[in-house]
Formats: structure tokens, sequence, C-alpha cells
């Protein structure tokens, strides 16, 4: 097998397991298992990754966090109210808006329906789906109705929105990938990029995009996108990172902003028994917070688990909720959307 390119370059185009959008004639390729944990999959090359000498990987519950109630509620009377997270949408807008009614988040007309719920996006809300501009509206749309009832929604920035804010603003200007020249319109391209959402995209999506978070923590819960260390990078504390981020989106300096993307792909830091709990401790020991609670990575390959070799019987993988792993200290929530998994939505802290 020749060697995975260097995280965050394009790469070029391979035959890929099932996805919404291969082609059922497309070929197959075998699924690699040895690679980097730096490595950053792509639509087009997204590895299964193993779990030998693990436990079986199920999907668990967790015990709420100490000082809430086991609903979600703050124990205090007065205190806000319950926190309700959502993975990566990738331009999914009917499965997102089915989601947040399942929970009572939104109403029929996709007004905000929860009073002083606190709602957190784990960012990527572009890519790879039909309507990646009209997930940014509706999720602008709500964190003003949610603020106007008391409550609130808010974004992280995924590594998509660093994605696709390169790609409009630099285009194919060339990037030092570290393995030669690159462009974020051709990563954008090759990572599911939709030119409709292009077309569509805005001042003032960009705006807003760009001075989103990168690091929040809400009740013990560290919320980040990416599986990732890579946020060590940008200061020890969550305000040191989320400044630098912004003033490096604000310098609008194509190579800086090429390498802060770099950084933002990279994944699986904490799938290993042994690595995987030590890595979510420095995190958490420098920016607080009892679990980490992050997207990016699909569940179902951090599980190692794939849709049948015969697309016309592939129902998609059996996504049924947030993963958790890493001695119990990391819950993943990217359940697959784009290969015929589930968008998540769920109310923190996870019920016993």
């Amino acid at each position: 097998m020749p060697s995975a390119p260097p995280h965050g370059s394009p790469e070029p185009p391979h035959a890929s397991p099932t996805h919404r959008y291969a082609s059922p004639a497309a070929p197959r390729t075998s699924v690699p298992t040895d690679l980097p944990p730096e490595h950053t999959p792509t639509e087009r090359d997204l590895p299964v990754i193993g779990r030998e000498g693990t436990d079986d990987g199920a999907t668990l519950a967790l015990s709420p966090v100490a000082g809430t109630e086991a609903d979600g509620t703050a124990a205090a009377e007065g205190g806000p109210g319950p926190l309700y997270v959502v993975g990566d949408v990738h331009g999914y807008l009917d499965e997102l808006r089915e989601a947040l009614r399942t929970q009572g988040l939104i109403d029929a007309e996709d007004h905000w329906a929860a009073g002083t719920t606190r709602l957190w996006f784990l960012g990527d809300f572009t890519d790879r789906g039909p309507d990646g501009v009209g997930v940014i509206d509706l999720v602008m749309r709500l964190s003003a109705e949610a603020a106007a009832a008391g409550g609130y929604c808010k974004a992280l920035m995924g590594n998509h929105e660093l994605l696709i804010i390169g790609a409009k603003r630099f285009g194919d200007t060339p990037v030092n990938s570290g393995a030669g020249t690159a462009s974020f319109q051709a990563a954008w391209l090759l990572n599911g990029g939709q030119r409709t959402d292009m077309e569509r995209l805005e001042d003032h999506h960009l705006q807003w995009m760009s001075r989103l978070d990168a690091v929040a923590e809400e009740d013990g819960h560290l919320l980040v996108h990416s599986d990732t260390t890579a946020y060590l990078e940008y200061g020890d504390s969550i305000e040191a990172v989320n400044d630098k981020v912004t003033e490096i989106l604000q310098r609008n300096d194509a190579d800086e902003c090429w390498d802060l993307f770099r950084k933002f792909t990279k994944r699986f830091a904490f799938r290993d028994d042994e690595a995987g709990p030590h890595a979510v401790h420095e995190l958490l020991s420098r920016y607080g917070g009892r679990r980490i609670v992050h997207g990016h990575s699909p569940i179902p390959y951090l599980l190692g688990e794939v849709g049948s070799e015969d697309a016309e019987d592939d129902e998609g993988p059996d996504v049924q909720g947030p993963h958790v792993y890493a001695d119990g200290l990391a819950i993943a929530m990217d359940g697959g959307v784009t290969m015929a998994g589930k968008l998540l939505v769920v109310q923190l802290p996870l019920a016993d």
C-alpha cells in the first residue's frame, strides 16, 4: 500500500467504502488499518480503524456529572437550562431539522421552541451534503431566537469551516502543505465541497464562521470539534485558544490559515487504549472539564464498523447514539450522517 500523504494535504482519489454519494459500480480497495494518528481521512479515503486488543467498543451510557440532575437540568433552582450538543451536520439540513424536532428544540416551522435550553453545535456545517449554507442559515437564526428566549444556540469551529473559509478567501492560491504546493480550493473540492454552497456563501456567513470559538466548557464537558491534542499548541486557556484562532483568521494569511486547518484535521488522538486516556487528560488538565465531547471522526470508523459491500443492500452503519471511550473520558458525536448513519442531537450528561 502506498504511504499516506502528510496530514492536511489534499489526497488523490481512491476507491472508498460505501458512502451516500458513492457510485454503486465504483471499484473497492482494501481498507488500510496501519495509518498514523495524524492521517486525515477524506470522503474518498476514510480508513476503518480496528479494535484489536480492546473491548467491543460498544456505545455506552454515562453517569451524570456531579452537580447536575439526571435529566441534565441544573441542580440549583434558577440555574441554566438543559444542555444539548449536535454532531457533524455536513449539509444534511433535512436530517438536522428532524433531529432537532425530535428533541423538542424547534417547532414544525423550524423556530426555537426550547426556552432556556443551551444548544452547542460541534462544527462542520458544510461539505459532502446538499445544503451547507442552509444549515448555517438555520443555526444563525436559531442563535438569535434562543437568545431572545433566555437560552442560547452556539457553535464551534470545525475543520470544514476553516476549509470553506479558506476556499472562499484564497481560492487556488498556492500554500505550503509540507509536501509541496496545495490550495484551499483543491482541498475543499477533494473533501466534499459543494459548488452550490460556494455560490450561495455570502460575507455575513463568512464573518459569522470566522468568529466561532474553537473550545468551550459546559457543565464539566470540554467541547471541541476534533479528536486531537493540536489545540494545546494555541494557548494555555480556553480564552487564549479562541483568541488565537480568531487572530489567525483576521490576519488573512493563506499559509497561516492552512496550517491551522491542517492541525484541526488531525484525529484519533483518543482511540488507543493506553495513549488515548492520557491524551484526553492533557486537554482536561489544561482547559478544564471532566470529559471531552467531540465530533470530526465518525463513530462507525472509531468502532471499525462499515456498511455492506453490496451498495444496493447497504442500510448504513448502525449508530444509535454517542460513543463513549478512552476510559469513559471521551464522547464521540459524529454519527456518520455522510455515510447514511445518524445525525446526533443529544442531551448532556448522558443518562444511565
